[in-house]
Order: C-alpha cells, then sequence, then structure tokens
C-alpha cells in the first residue's frame, strides 16, 4: 500500500500540468500521483498524462475518462487511490517540496491500520500572479500545533481562515465511509469535499509548514469573479447541497458543539458568496436568483434558515435597496483586499 494517493484532476492543463507533478515526484516511492484526464480535447494533456506515467512507472498513472468536470475527476481519482490517505492537487498549483518531506514523514508516523489520523491539516499559500506579499492561511491560533487532537480541542476560527481543498490531506477509506462522491459538470465542489467528510473525522493532526501552493490569476480560472458570476447556478447549486448535508447532519444528534460551530460558519460564508455574486452582477435575473436561495433555506429547515438570515452576514445579504447594495459591494471589496483572493 502507498502512502499518500494525489489526484491531479486535469482537463486541458498541458501548459502547467508538469510543474504540478514535478514537484510531487519528490515524494518518491511512498505517493501515488493519479493524473486524471478528463476529456481534454484542446490540447495534448491527455499525451503528456501518459508519457509521464511510462517515465515513472509505480508512481504515475494516468487515467482517462469522458469530460465530467472538476468533481468526477476528483471521484474518478478516490477511486483509482491505493493510498492509506488521499489529496487533491489542482494542475494549477503545486507544492513546496520541503515542506512535502514533512507532510510525509509524519503520514508515515501514522500508517498502520491501529494508529491512523482521519485528517492532516498544513497551511496553503495563494500565489497570486503579479502579487508582492504572499498571503498565507495557516491555523496556528485555531488548531492545535505538531499534535493529534479532537473537535472538542480547537478553537476559533477567524474570517478567511476556513479548512480548503488545499490544506487538508484525509484517510482514503475514511472518504469511502462517508460515501463521499462529489456532482459531475458542476464547479464548486471542492467546498464539499472538505465539508461532508467532517463528521466523521475524528483524530486529526495539523502540521504548521506552508505546504500547498495555490495560484490565482488566470482569467479563466474557476475563482475568477467574472466566471463565479457566470456560474452562479452551479454555486447555488453547491450551497444548497451543502445547507441539505448540514441540516441533516444537525438532526442526526451525532453533532459536536466546535464542529457544529464550524460547519454553520462555514456554510455561512459559502451563502455569503452566492449572494454577493448575485449583487455584484445586479440585474432583477440574478437577485431572482439570490432570493430562490433563501427561499430554498426556509422551505428546507425554518430554524437553520432564521439563524442565518438573522445573522450580522444574512441582514447584509438581504438588503432590498441601492444603499444597501453599496455596503455590500464596499465590504466586498475591503475582504477582497484583506484576503487577496480571485
Amino acid at each position: 500500500m502507498k502512502l499518500l494517493s494525489v489526484a491531479i484532476p486535469c482537463y486541458n492543463s498541458a501548459s502547467y500540468m508538469e510543474h504540478c507533478v514535478e514537484t510531487l515526484l519528490t515524494g518518491g516511492d511512498r505517493v501515488e500521483i493519479i493524473i486524471v484526464d478528463d476529456g481534454s480535447v484542446k490540447d495534448n494533456t491527455a499525451e503528456i498524462g501518459d508519457r509521464l506515467a511510462r517515465q515513472h512507472e509505480g508512481i504515475v498513472k494516468c487515467v482517462h475518462q469522458e469530460n465530467g468536470g472538476h468533481g468526477e475527476a476528483v471521484n474518478t481519482g478516490l477511486k483509482n487511490a491505493t493510498g492509506r490517505y488521499f489529496k487533491v492537487v489542482d494542475s494549477d498549483d503545486w507544492v513546496n517540496e520541503e515542506a512535502f518531506q514533512k507532510v510525509l514523514n509524519k503520514l508515515s508516523e501514522y500508517d498502520s491500520d491501529d494508529h491512523e489520523i482521519d485528517a492532516l491539516f498544513s497551511n496553503y499559500v495563494y500565489e497570486k500572479e503579479g502579487a508582492i506579499h504572499k498571503h498565507i492561511v495557516q491555523y496556528r491560533d485555531c488548531l492545535p500545533v505538531n499534535r493529534e487532537f479532537t473537535w472538542d480541542e480547537i478553537g476559533h476560527f477567524k474570517k478567511g481562515q476556513y479548512i480548503l481543498m488545499h490544506s487538508v490531506i484525509f484517510r482514503t477509506q475514511m472518504l469511502r465511509d462517508c460515501k463521499l462522491e462529489l456532482p459531475k459538470h458542476t464547479f464548486y465542489v471542492d467546498n464539499l469535499y472538505v465539508f461532508v467528510p467532517l463528521p466523521y473525522v475524528k483524530k486529526m493532526y495539523y502540521l504548521d509548514v506552508d505546504f500547498y501552493r495555490y495560484f490565482i490569476g488566470r482569467d479563466d480560472q474557476s475563482v475568477n469573479e467574472k466566471v463565479m458570476i457566470g456560474r452562479i447556478d452551479q454555486q447555488t447549486r453547491v450551497n444548497r447541497l451543502m445547507f441539505d448535508y448540514f441540516s441533516d447532519y444537525l438532526r442526526s444528534g451525532k453533532s459536536n458543539k466546535k464542529l457544529d460551530k464550524y460547519m454553520y460558519n462555514y456554510l455561512e460564508i459559502i451563502s455569503v458568496v452566492s449572494s454577493i455574486l448575485t449583487i455584484l452582477e445586479g440585474s432583477d435575473e440574478y437577485l431572482g436568483k439570490k432570493k430562490e436561495l433563501w427561499d430554498y433555506f426556509k422551505e428546507k429547515d425554518p430554524v437553520l434558515f432564521k439563524k442565518l438570515r438573522f445573522s450580522a452576514l444574512g441582514i447584509c445579504m438581504n438588503f432590498k435597496t441601492k444603499f444597501g447594495f453599496f455596503i455590500d459591494k464596499a465590504g466586498y471589496s475591503i475582504a477582497r483586499k484583506i484576503f487577496n483572493f480571485n
């Protein structure tokens, strides 16, 4: 069994995917790199994947599939994973090689059936094109550092300090046990990827290293503001699925107070993102999509809806006047400068 399986979803990624793979190859035989060619047709992604698999037999394998979107590529990576732990690295991102060795060494300490962790967290760095100062998301003020812990021991997460796909490595069997399956042809499913498994995570470790390099800057990137506005239906679809999942989880009777708070705050910020995108576009059609989203919340779970709707952020996202929209846009602009996203 490999120690770590890394899935790399690739769709027309020829111009940057090799750099991603090269940084992961430094993990040596402990790592399995699964290139998932998601029906690429505009370039030679498939050929590059096959060549890398031939050159690094036993470490790299390339799986080809009909186009199913980022989520389906992650699903395929998970189905083909043989490692004890599982990581997703997007093809335009990469990892810091020194930090990678530290991550692998730590995972090696938990490489037996009777001594495992469910999740390992580390820091990620926004590699924003043109930015002089790199924004680093770290967790040393909200997670116990360099030791095992449970949800009961976590602290307060600040806004912008959420656990994203970039910052987590999950235990492979745990992902399968929670029946994680991301929807096809839908962007922003990385939010589901880090949300759905959380109730199944019992034992965790936070390694305080700047491991993942998250590239920001391409015009066609899914997190580009204009692209996100154009894909608002996919954003709100993911938002609804997260709301449904959290609502059902709360009713299960298996919740944990601190985990509940973290999951609620994450759902809240995703709901804010959905709402602010409609406000930025500003048309009656888009504002109608925002109303549909919040109406859905109200019908699905009135109690959870009320908590979201009448939180400070929920109130701001449901202003009905031009001045209210102006405040929302100004707040978004300030947050964008502080956190340096998209």
